[in-house]
């Protein structure tokens, strides 16, 4: 995994918030399927690692959680993104033995698999391919929905006990269902200071900081114009972007509120800020 893409100067996302409709249920898929540790536990909130003390996803149950809405906004999945074809490769094996439903493509910028929570939220666990691999078409980095290979990957299985997510796993992008994709490729290009990485593909953009292939994904694959996710419901609550420093945090700030945005300033540092979509993101620097 090169981490070059997940430290200054990249911009990228650092934890996914989820709001979950039984909590007890979404701990046991987390630590008993997934392998994640808890790292920290509140009455109404558990926060996940993969080892140390890099957080990277927090579920929530607070108050009444309404059922997620198919035809709104909101998360398609969260990425993790582990640090070697090997540990893809056990933990294939792993879910395979779980008998946990999967999906499965090479992209050809990196392998994937694909799975989701208790609550229905998009997973994809994925490992990348060296980026000197990576293709470009007019500056542009190509990326395809191949089969993956997993006899491939399960030949590299070795008699390894599973005993979780390797440690150094972390959230590699998100991918979202959004009202109009025009409107977000403003917010999250002119806003947010984005680059597109990949277009081509029938009602999605891909976009990144320095280079990588994406570190979000937005569509409308639900329809152009559908409804804005509401606050209290089931799926994703925020998801946080980690910028190199607070000079360029400002900068950010500064171009959403000529945009007509209206960041708030959090309570322990950083921002918040809705998208055009309903989607709360918040904004911290290093």
């Amino acid at each position: 995994m090169e981490t070059k893409f997940f430290q200054p100067p990249a911009v990228y996302t650092e934890v996914v918030d989820l709001n979950v409709v039984d909590l007890n249920r979404s701990v046991e898929f987390y630590t008993g399927v997934l392998g994640l540790r808890v790292w920290e536990k509140e009455e109404n909130r558990v926060i996940f690692t993969a080892g140390g003390d890099r957080p990277l996803l927090a579920v929530h149950q607070t108050g009444h959680i309404r059922k997620r809405n198919p035809r709104a906004s909101g998360l398609y999945h969260f990425a993790l993104l582990v640090p070697t074809e090997k540990d893809l490769a056990d933990i294939l094996n792993h879910l395979r033995k779980k008998k946990i439903p999967l999906g499965a493509s090479d992209h050809l910028v990196s392998e994937a698999l694909y799975l989701q929570d208790p609550d229905g939220n998009g997973i994809e666990i994925y490992r990348d391919r060296l980026s000197s691999s990576w293709t470009r078409t007019s500056g542009r980095i190509d990326m395809a929905v191949d089969p993956l290979d997993g006899d491939r990957l399960l030949a590299m299985v070795d008699g390894y006990e599973w005993d979780g997510i390797p440690e150094g796993t972390i959230i590699g992008h998100v991918h979202l269902h959004v009202v109009h994709l025009e409107e977000s490729r403003r917010f999250y290009c002119a806003g947010l200071g984005f680059d597109v990485m990949e277009d081509r593909m029938d009602k999605a953009l891909f976009i990144s900081s320095h280079g990588y292939h994406h570190h979000i994904g937005l569509n409308t694959w639900k329809g152009e114009g559908i409804q804005r996710i509401e606050s209290g419901e089931q799926g994703l609550r925020s998801f946080t972007l980690c910028y190199p420093d607070e000079e360029r945090l400002a900068e950010v700030v500064n171009r959403l509120e000529h945009l007509g945005y209206q960041p708030a300033a959090g309570e322990s540092g950083g921002w918040s800020v809705a998208d055009p979509s309903g989607l709360s993101i918040k904004l911290k620097s290093e």
